[in-house]
């Protein structure tokens, strides 16, 4: 299956640019410039996601990790820009050709109520039950399937792959 991300920013180690992202299979196939063409055709994908207005941002990254978040009177240090260029490991962490399709796309305009209801991690509680928090995340790909849109989870168990590593440095 193929996915094309149209018209979104994406944030990758070189910092925020405006491309289109060409999804095959598992991994990402191309970064492309907006509206760019093969041989004077439009690029054919199975599935077309617009990202008009939108973050497209490493998934290998939990957006949980409250970057850029607004919270409390303040702000998160790290940006999305800058906690994508800390984050690659394991293909994960990079929007570029060859690494793993893990692609959150990401509305700074939107507003979220954060709650149990809202989580897609089957959690009976939340600290945050009731916050409304600026931004949400719009679209989730996991290995190049669309698993959570409009707020829905379509995933499939067993569909997640794990990645073993050892304790951080600092642990040691």
């Amino acid at each position: 299956m193929s996915v094309l991300i149209k018209d979104g920013t994406v944030l990758s180690p070189a910092g925020g640019i405006a491309a289109d992202v060409l999804v095959e299979g598992e991994r990402i196939a191309a970064l492309l410039q907006p509206g760019a063409t093969l041989g004077g055709s439009e690029i054919a994908a199975d599935r077309v996601i617009d990202a008009t207005g939108k973050y497209v941002v490493p998934g290998g990254i939990d957006v949980h990790t409250h970057m850029q978040l607004p919270f409390g009177g303040t702000e998160a240090s790290d940006t999305f820009e800058t906690g994508t260029r800390a984050a690659p490991w394991g293909g994960k962490g990079v929007i570029a050709p060859g690494s793993d399709a893990d692609v959150v796309i990401y509305n700074p305009s939107a507003k979220t109520t954060i709650g149990v209801a809202t989580h897609h991690m089957n959690p009976d509680y939340s600290a945050y039950e009731g916050f409304l928090v600026d931004g949400g995340v719009d679209t989730v790909l996991s290995r190049g399937s669309v698993v959570i849109e409009n707020g829905m989870y379509s995933g499939r168990a067993g569909h997640g792959r794990f990645l073993e590593r050892g304790l951080s440095q600092y642990l040691v």
